[in-house]
């Protein structure tokens, strides 16, 4: 059986955001929290993407 390839998005690690000296920590605060919005929407997408190979494909026993 050959599975299809993972989307490569899916693969992507998010980094960190930049901390730069003299920003006000809310901005920093708010690009952080940007960042683990787009980390989980990712999430969800590798989900749904291992969802659909279950459906198509079956589990293991």
């Amino acid at each position: 059986m050959l599975l299809p390839p993972l989307p490569d998005d899916l693969r992507r690690q998010e980094p960190h955001a930049p901390v730069v000296e003299g920003q006000p920590v809310i901005s920093i605060l708010a690009r952080e929290r940007q960042a683990l919005d787009r980390a989980n929407a990712r999430q969800g997408r590798t989900v749904t993407f291992y969802d659909d190979l279950i459906k198509k494909y079956g589990s293991r026993p």
